[in-house]
């Protein structure tokens, strides 16, 4: 397909996707529009950075007509408050020639500020499964409404935790509407999510995950440690003309910190980092800042950068190997995007090998290993967790008694008794040598006539 005028969209439309540059629908986009013009259940599995925001809602907003009614029509659930943020610009940058209201709602704010906009009457509300279920339950969300229910990052969502608020939400919202689901991956947990809600969706599958995106060129190393990484890693990065702007992946909040910490002397004006501990003020203003290209480096953990518009980045720098394939992909689609060759670096050590083995398995692709620099010095420092075990012996564990020369087993004349176990104890009777007492109204033996 040459132009989206193809597609037969209105007019306010195709004016807004001109003004943003966009000439031609991205495959996603072009197969998604006529299921979701007829209104059947969707479930895309398609990679990021291949235009699922718009894929889903040209059909949408094509069909959204103009209505003064306060209860909203669509309803998006996306993983994060990022998220949020950036599909309402998005939508807003899609309507900016026609009436529609649009509002985003998350946790972390002023619930009443929320209540108060859904009260001015919304077409489209777009928020975290958490924040939307409590505006519903308090009655100042009302869905009686809703004719399309979007959930985009539907894996991420399920990662995080949010099964159980999405069955809630299920539940209060009308039965005859239309699902669209989008998702990097199919895994068992968005399998079972699909049969339990979804009335025979039609499957859209772009670049499926393991399918390497031709505009990366991937690359690898292999890195004897923690710090030895950080020691390639700054090498790396002096060359400013190569690493423009550069993306880093790294597994968890802590080691995200201490990645910054080490980085910060030689990069500190340059150097951001962003994670779920981060406040969300934080947060979006470094988003915003390296957005901007008023910082080259940025670091994050996935589940913030996941889903993120996140523009021109010139290299996507894995500096852990990720333990599920999946998300290697997830990381290296950061890069690479709107047609543009993008770079991917990973970091490996020999514990992690057999981690990267089974993502160029997935791939069917054997990532190119390059030589590691001389000039990088191999670090001897280990973080805790690089750091061997010592497994010490139980302090509280009874020792075994050693019997010495001078021992002996008393005779069974003067045992008492034998401890079966659990409590039991047979009593051992003794040779008795008086008769017992004659009780009141017995007759002696031997006296009887």
């Amino acid at each position: 397909m040459e132009s989206f005028e193809e597609l037969n969209i209105n007019r306010q439309l195709l004016n807004a996707l001109a003004d943003l540059g966009f000439e031609k629908p991205t495959p996603i986009q072009e197969e998604a529009y006529p299921v979701g013009m007829s209104g059947q259940n969707i479930v895309g599995i398609a990679q990021t950075g291949t235009g699922k925001t718009l894929a889903y809602m040209l059909p949408i907003l094509h069909q959204l007509k103009y209505s003064k009614d306060y209860k909203p029509r669509v309803i998006i659930l996306v993983p994060t408050r990022e998220l949020v943020v950036q599909v309402v610009e998005q939508i807003e940058l899609f309507t900016k020639y026609m009436s529609t209201r649009v509002l985003g709602v998350y946790g972390g704010v002023n619930i009443k500020t929320q209540m108060g906009a859904l009260t001015q009457g919304q077409d489209i509300v777009v928020g975290t499964p958490g924040r939307l279920y409590d505006l519903a339950v308090n009655r100042s969300l009302l869905l009686q409404d809703v004719k399309k229910l979007v959930i985009d990052e539907v894996d991420v969502m399920l990662d995080l935790g949010f099964r159980f608020q999405l069955n809630n939400i299920f539940e209060l919202l009308p039965d005859k509407r239309q699902n669209i689901m989008f998702s990097a991956t199919m895994t068992e947990d968005v399998e079972i999510l699909i049969n339990e809600n979804f009335i025979k969706p039609e499957f859209i599958a772009i670049a499926l995950s393991g399918t390497p995106l031709d505009n990366i060129y991937q690359s690898c190393y292999p890195v004897a440690n923690f710090y030895t990484k950080v020691n390639l890693l700054g090498h790396l990065l002096q060359d400013k003309e190569t690493y423009q702007k550069i993306l880093i992946f790294i597994d968890s909040k802590k080691n995200a910190d201490r990645l910054y910490e080490a980085m910060e002397p030689d990069f500190w004006n340059e150097l951001l980092v962003i994670h779920s501990n981060k406040s969300q003020n934080n947060r979006m203003a470094a988003i915003e800042r390296f957005n901007d290209n008023n910082a080259r480096i940025l670091i994050a953990t996935d589940v913030i950068a996941r889903g993120l518009d996140l523009d021109d980045i010139t290299h996507v720098i894995n500096f852990d190997t990720p333990k599920f394939p999946e998300n290697y992909m997830h990381r290296i689609g950061r890069t690479g995007r709107a047609e543009k060759m993008g770079h991917s670096i990973l970091f490996y050590t020999e514990g992690e090998e057999d981690w990267k083995k089974e993502i160029e398995k997935m791939m069917e692709y054997d990532i190119p290993q390059l030589e590691f620099p001389n000039e990088v010095k191999v670090s001897k420092q280990l973080t805790l967790d690089e750091q061997p075990r010592i497994i010490e012996k139980n302090p509280h564990k009874k020792k075994t008694h050693i019997a010495g020369p001078s021992f002996h087993d008393k005779k069974d004349k003067n045992k008492k008794d034998y401890n079966l176990g659990g409590g039991q104890k047979i009593k051992i009777k003794k040779a008795k040598k008086y008769k017992n007492p004659i009780s009141r109204g017995q007759k002696p033996k031997g006296k009887e006539k």
